[in-house]
């Protein structure tokens, strides 16, 4: 049995299935979706305890996908991932989301901060 189940929201094909590997090693059940509306959908048939939201998607944004997600799915923790982080940009981000973490990932302070999220400490 799989310690947790994660979502992962993004349109960067080759890093997704890289960090979905390599979850899989670790116990933890990790899946992903290439857009929002794909997302939004899959949410309302199968149960995540975390999705990892980037900003940048195709069609429906990272931000309206995470208001969707709050609405719908309020108990479910969301990260937010970004490989266009400047000072500035943190500011702008959209409300609702626990964290908020630039690209590339570091896999080991991920999973601690996906923890950390589902279990509702702080890291």
């Amino acid at each position: 049995m799989s310690e947790f189940r994660v979502l992962f929201v993004d349109d960067e094909k080759e890093l997704v299935d890289t960090l979905v590997e390599r979850l899989q090693y670790r116990d933890i059940e990790a899946t992903y979706e290439l857009n929002g509306a794909s997302a939004i959908e899959r949410l309302r048939y199968e149960k995540f305890d975390v999705v990892i939201l980037d900003l940048k998607l195709p069609g429906i944004s990272g931000a309206e996908t995470l208001k969707v997600i709050n609405k719908e799915h309020p108990d479910i923790p969301v990260l937010i991932i970004t490989g266009h982080g400047s000072v500035a940009e943190i500011e702008d981000m959209p409300k609702g989301a626990i964290e908020y973490l630039p690209k590339p990932i570091n896999i080991d302070d991920l999973i601690g901060r996906m923890r950390s999220a589902i279990t509702g400490n702080e890291q």
